[in-house]
């Protein structure tokens, strides 16, 4: 496919809607100062800037989070930075790479092979929040693997040396679009990982998107809030979700 294709692609129209839907829906306004005055901003590097890599990316930026957008076809994110404004980027996938101090993977998860040969060296240290999610009807051979080793698992085989932390996988972007800052108690968003430091970035990151962080456990408990785990599209408070967690 060339640039041009993907360009008047209708699915990466309903992508960048989708991105675009979060746009819309102000923060509220002690939110919004926060985020202005936050003094611990990271550099967020958007691996896969579709339906959930531009909804949650957007969402840090309205946080005050410097955010690079990264597409094989940069030039298409050009609406969905100029909405954002001057902490919005669209670059390459090196360049996010090269740019972040934190990555966000929202790429389908066959993508995992082709990034880990493009990228090989590229990976090591750095902190990645992984959104994908493995499907056999799209990803192929790869969710084999995932079923068989656990999806956060094979992810950090793949992206060798990065500090991997599950989060954002859990339900739909419209539902992130619409969930984030929910008045009457934040919405719980799952996250596993091995590295304590990298949690601790991720919790802070679940909290600036709008929503309360919730440790199920090691990266090898991913697949409890993976498709088909028991508690994928879990949708409550904090509260709420860890007493589901203690009633599987």
């Amino acid at each position: 496919m060339n640039a041009n294709a993907s360009r008047f692609d209708p699915r990466r129209r309903r992508w960048l809607g989708a991105a675009l839907l979060v746009l819309a829906v102000p923060l509220p306004r002690a939110v919004r100062a926060q985020g202005r005055q936050a003094a611990a901003a990271q550099r967020i590097g958007v691996i896969g800037s579709g339906r959930i890599g531009g909804t949650i990316g957007g969402l840090w930026v309205k946080a005050g989070h410097p955010v690079l957008f990264s597409s094989r076809h940069p030039e298409a994110l050009k609406p969905l930075v100029e909405e954002l404004g001057p902490l919005a980027r669209a670059g390459t996938v090196a360049e996010a790479i090269a740019f972040s101090d934190v990555l966000f993977l929202a790429t389908p998860y066959g993508a995992l092979p082709q990034l880990s040969r493009d990228h090989a060296d590229a990976w090591k240290g750095k902190i990645v929040l992984d959104a994908t999610n493995a499907y056999e009807h799209r990803d192929g051979p790869i969710t084999e693997e995932a079923k068989r080793d656990g999806i956060g698992l094979t992810t950090a085989r793949y992206l060798r040396g990065a500090r991997v932390v599950r989060a954002f996988n859990f339900m739909g972007a419209a539902q992130f679009a619409s969930e984030h800052h929910r008045p009457g108690g934040l919405v719980a968003v799952p996250i596993a990982g091995d590295d304590k430091a990298a949690l601790d970035v991720a919790a802070q990151l679940v909290r600036d998107a709008g929503f309360e962080p919730v440790v199920v456990g090691p990266l090898s408990s991913a697949d409890r809030f993976a498709p088909g785990g028991p508690l994928f599209r879990q949708v409550g408070t904090a509260e709420e979700f860890r007493r589901k967690m203690g009633g599987r």
